[in-house]
């Protein structure tokens, strides 16, 4: 997710992606699939850290994240997710609190600015995030709020999605070290919607679990979420300003968060 003007990331936080990731535990490192998921400018001076905020009654609802530094790939387990690395991110930017929900993508379908209806695999639509969906379904998307709203809304880079999930935390999730009970929906996370749970394990409605530092919800787990970059096998000179990585492997896009299945 990123003064004269703020950049706003509505990502998947959040257009979320479909399922993949490791076993057991909320994913923390990184993914890739193939290609074949917001941001607006509000003036600095209206918008500050820690306001929510939306352009439309079918928007998502936004959370304006501050200006900070951090290390990207911290506790990071594979070589994925290394090196280790200082991020300066010079501008606070909106990122979108929830993952977008099929109702707000049904938006975009009854206007014609959608054309893919996924399927939700009899898990239920209201309050439940998007899933199914590929990269270039998710551009659409932000092209059509783009333009409804006058606003330019586009997906995080990866380096913002990681600093916002953070939340300035440094620990393994942003909760703390352990999977804890009920904190995120993942296989062992002890949810409704885990091994075992009273639900069906599936997608949870978006916002079923408290929201991170920066007031957003559901980074770690339930569904995947698209970013810009295009795929790199490391971290190895990514770059240290919040940017998206453009060259690489384009045809393949990154996926941030986690899945309710691992």
């Amino acid at each position: 997710m990123s003064g004269a003007k703020t950049i706003v990331a509505v990502g998947a936080v959040f257009i979320a992606a479909a399922l993949m990731a490791g076993y057991g535990t909320p994913a923390t490192g990184r993914y890739h699939k193939p290609a074949a998921p917001p941001t607006t400018k509000p003036e600095t001076s209206a918008f500050k850290p820690g306001q929510m905020f939306r352009d439309c009654p079918e928007c998502p609802e936004l959370a304006v994240v501050p200006a900070g530094i951090y290390i990207m790939g911290l506790n990071g387990k594979s070589k994925k997710s290394k090196p280790p690395h200082r991020v300066n991110i010079t501008k606070p930017f909106a990122l979108g609190r929830f993952e977008v929900t099929f109702d707000q993508w049904q938006a975009c379908v009854d206007d014609d600015g959608c054309k893919r209806e996924p399927d939700d695999h009899k898990w239920g639509r209201e309050g439940r995030p998007i899933i199914n969906i590929t990269w270039f379904d998710a551009k659409r998307y932000l092209e059509w709020i783009s333009k409804k709203t006058g606003k330019t809304y586009r997906l995080p880079t990866e380096a913002e999605w990681e600093y916002a999930d953070r939340a300035g935390t440094t620990s393994t999730w942003w909760w703390g070290d352990e999977v804890g009970n009920n904190n995120a929906n993942c296989k062992d996370c002890k949810s409704e919607w885990s091994d075992g749970g009273t639900q069906p394990h599936g997608t949870a409605p978006v916002g079923s679990f408290k929201p991170n530092p920066f007031g957003i919800h559901d980074t770690a787990a339930n569904v995947f979420e698209w970013v810009e970059d295009c795929w790199n096998a490391s971290h190895a000179n990514a770059p240290r300003n919040g940017a998206a990585r453009t060259q690489g492997n384009c045809r393949y896009r990154v996926l941030r968060g986690g899945s309710f299945y691992y």
